[in-house]
């Protein structure tokens, strides 16, 4: 899954993608560089950052999701919290749903089922303005856990296709408490699982990267050892440099 993001604030590439045109083609060449998914979001959820209106979220992502769905050259999802937001892009032509608050919208569940369109469900502690304030959990693999498939079969009995769940790297999670869920993946079936870490600060914490543009090599460290322990999807800024790794471990497994 590769990521465009259509904000000015996105923490490794906000402003980058802004422009309708210029996001798009960063879609097309995610897709050319292998990407089977481009997930296009219009709101910043990195820590500390604001809500957006959902007008403005919408403004950003119908036009992108529309032009990369009519061109047909990957599966378009729209990364977004909101069922509003949601509903335009599924009628722009989105093909899924990555909801990185788990589906706290009430009407996000039964959006996706009348739709027809599969939901990628992620773990969020709290809001993004706030959710690294000293996050905290008695059990952090245990607690993940059960929230995703508590809501894993919430959106499946309302109607919804499909799920994919996210354990939340980087939401309201400490550097440790992303170790564990890493540790963890095989625990998070049976639906499929997505690790998003790409450029994350968690990874600077363990490897010193303060720029986000230099945290490639621990993302794929990252995404390489998702893959190896259950991962389906990793979602990556780096498109090309994932395809390479990846295709050198599926040889190496003898996939």
């Amino acid at each position: 899954m590769g990521v465009v993001n259509t904000t000015p604030d996105s923490f490794s590439d906000g402003g980058e993608h802004l422009e309708p045109g210029v996001a798009v083609a960063h879609g097309i060449s995610l897709g050319a560089a292998g990407a089977l998914i481009v997930d296009v979001g219009g709101e910043s959820t990195r820590p500390g950052s604001e809500p957006v209106e959902v007008e403005t979220e919408a403004a950003r992502v119908l036009p992108v999701v529309a032009e990369l769905a009519r061109r047909g050259d990957v599966v378009v999802s729209v990364d977004t919290r909101h069922a509003v937001v949601a509903e335009r892009a599924i009628r722009a032509g989105a093909h899924l749903v990555n909801d990185v608050s788990g589906l706290r919208d009430p009407d996000m569940a039964p959006l996706c089922a009348a739709e027809g369109v599969p939901v990628v469900i992620g773990h969020l502690r709290g809001e993004p303005r706030t959710m690294q304030d000293a996050p905290h959990y008695d059990d952090v693999v245990a607690e993940v856990g059960a929230h995703l498939s508590s809501q894993a079969g919430r959106a499946l009995a309302a109607g919804v296709p499909s799920v994919v769940v996210d354990p939340g790297i980087g939401f309201g999670k400490t550097v440790e408490h992303n170790v564990l869920l890493l540790r963890a993946l095989e625990r998070f079936g049976p639906h499929p699982v997505l690790v998003g870490a790409s450029r994350k600060g968690f990874i600077h914490h363990v490897a010193d990267a303060p720029d986000p543009k230099d945290r490639l090599a621990g993302t794929l460290a990252v995404h390489v050892w998702a893959a190896m322990h259950g991962a389906a999807i990793v979602r990556a800024h780096d498109v090309a440099e994932h395809r390479q790794a990846l295709s050198v471990l599926h040889r190496l497994r003898g996939v």
